[in-house]
């Protein structure tokens, strides 16, 4: 059967693709550039797959301009990218570090040069490391740090940069950073970690408010949403996915846009001046960003059920949840379920839980690993890969009909890169990245995502 061509989409719509610093940049001890808690996590035996780092990454602190003729080559309206906070300011705060700020004052000159806008993240994950000796996270002094960092990024680089993200995936950040410690900065508190969402929250609010102070507009987040079903009609099971879904979605979704934690259970977890920080967290935005992968389905715990496979470890005894594996989809090389329509379901999700306090709505990430292995004349063609973006952008149109104003895709990613914990056995990238030589290959998606825009572009002239 013949494939129907991906549906149109408004001329106005956003084309993108996202990377993170720390997973493609390198250079880790290069141009005065401080260390963060992911350089400290990669030394700690056993908790990188293959004991692999992001010392070098994808390289592309020197190989920027190749990258940039990639994206130029794409055709891309927009390149999500993440800043290194400790190669700006080195301690997280005080003086800034000028060969930081030239790196990126160079890449965001070029990005502008061939028509591409910058889409700029404050923070992906990787904190500077004397930020995280006095608390990280955990700190509330860390939050005002975010907010100088902001303040800092604004009126350097500001006048080149089209959006902005202060903060990416919270939820992650807190529930594997923090709760459960599979990724930096390895701590395993439980639900103690939910101060560290707390102050994320409320360092995102002040980010905003100090970017707005520095003459910057069109603020987002980038923030990691997905469906969650019970496994079963049990109450028990619906009362455990309720609680994980307020856990995982409006936890970090509501405090942005309603000006409140969605249970006053969850409120109680955080301490501080709770009225006064929901002021600022609820600071509003011009859009929001969703990041979507995969849908969970969640039952009761059972004594003794572990859940490794789904999440990275197996979650702590006395949870009041317990995620299982998903069946009847195909999945990806990374073992994570391909259900494209729950990606619609959670924009439909937002429309009718936050109605008019929904600003427009970005995918700010969507992808998929596959082991890609060249053929016989060196060529990635990843099939399963575009059928992916396909299926949801076919999703993302379904629900745009709908009513959700959907304003543009960003896929994860543009390269092959250092995929955290996982390692370097993971690959999202559009292009491939051969991380012994760093030599890129276009694979088949890359051609296919070329001529999607290419496409779009020629229904706007």
């Amino acid at each position: 059967m013949s494939r129907q061509p991906t549906p149109l989409f408004p001329p106005s719509f956003v084309w993108g693709t996202a990377t993170s610093a720390y997973q493609i940049e390198g250079a880790v001890a290069e141009g005065g550039r401080g260390p963060s808690i992911w350089d400290e996590f990669c030394d700690r035996p056993a908790m990188i797959a293959g004991g692999e780092t992001g010392r070098v990454a994808a390289d592309h602190y020197h190989r920027w301009p190749a990258d940039v003729d990639l994206m130029a080559r794409l055709g891309l309206d927009s390149y999500r990218l993440s800043l290194s906070w400790s190669r700006i300011l080195p301690t997280g705060s005080g003086p800034v570090n000028p060969e930081g700020v030239d790196f990126y004052e160079r890449l965001l000159d070029r990005l502008c040069a061939v028509g591409i806008s910058p889409a700029v993240t404050l923070f992906h994950w990787d904190l500077p490391s004397a930020l995280q000796d006095q608390g990280g996270w955990m700190n509330r002094d860390t939050a005002y740090r975010l907010g100088e960092y902001a303040q800092v990024v604004g009126e350097r680089l500001g006048d080149r940069v089209g959006m902005w993200m202060p903060i990416n995936e919270p939820v992650v950040h807190t529930l594997y950073g923090y709760a459960l410690g599979v990724h930096a900065p390895g701590l395993a508190l439980g639900f103690e970690a939910f101060q560290a969402a707390h102050h994320q929250l409320l360092g995102h609010g002040l980010a905003v408010q100090a970017l707005r102070s520095a003459g910057c507009d069109n603020i987002g987040i980038a923030s990691n949403h997905a469906p969650v079903h019970a496994a079963s009609d049990s109450p028990a099971d619906v009362l455990a996915a309720d609680v994980y879904d307020h856990v995982v979605n409006w936890m970090f979704a509501d405090p942005i846009l309603l000006g409140k934690y969605p249970a006053e259970e969850l409120a109680q977890l955080v301490s501080g001046p709770l009225d006064a920080d929901l002021k600022i967290i609820s600071t509003p935005l011009d859009w929001y960003g969703i990041n979507y992968y995969e849908p969970t389905v969640i039952a009761a715990p059972v004594e003794g059920q572990g859940t490794a496979g789904v999440l990275e470890v197996d979650l702590p005894p006395g949870l009041p949840f317990a995620p299982v594996p998903m069946t009847g989809y195909p999945t990806t090389d990374f073992g994570w379920p391909v259900v494209p329509e729950a990606l619609g379901e959670i924009l439909r999700t937002f429309k009718t839980r936050f109605g008019a306090a929904l600003p427009p709505i970005y995918i700010t990430e969507s992808g998929s690993s596959w082991h890609d292995l060249p053929d016989e004349f060196g060529e990635f063609v990843d099939r399963a890969r575009i059928d992916y973006h396909d299926a949801h952008l076919r999703a993302v149109r379904s629900a745009m009909d709908d009513g959700v104003d959907v304003r543009g895709y960003f896929v994860w990613s543009l390269l092959d890169n250092f995929e955290w914990a996982a390692g370097y056995k993971e690959r999202f990238g559009l292009v491939h990245v051969d991380f012994q030589t760093q030599e890129r290959t276009p694979k088949a998606s890359f051609e296919w995502y070329r001529a999607l825009i290419a496409k779009h572009r020629a229904a706007r002239v």
